[in-house]
């Protein structure tokens, strides 16, 4: 699982073999979410608050870049990093 990204100890993973729709892994101490990359919904898990808001925050920032990640990973290709929020 490729991290993208780490910030505000926040960490941001793509999985190669995940399935539509694109999203992305976020992972803070013991909470973990999946993020909806298109609609920047929360499909699975959870973060705090703050946390939460910073990677929505990032998701709207990086969502160029995110869906090319998505397109890389389908292909099964090195992702790039992402500039941290």
């Amino acid at each position: 699982m490729p991290e993208i990204s780490l910030f505000r100890g926040i960490r941001v993973t793509m999985y190669y073999t995940d399935n539509n729709p694109p999203h992305f892994h976020a992972e803070y101490g013991g909470y973990k979410c999946l993020v909806d990359i298109v609609s920047g919904c929360v499909l699975n898990g959870s973060l705090p608050a703050r946390q939460l808001k910073l990677i929505l925050a990032w998701n709207e920032l990086h969502r160029d870049e995110l869906m090319q990640n998505w397109e890389l990973a389908k292909e099964n290709r090195e992702l790039n990093q992402i500039t941290p929020l």
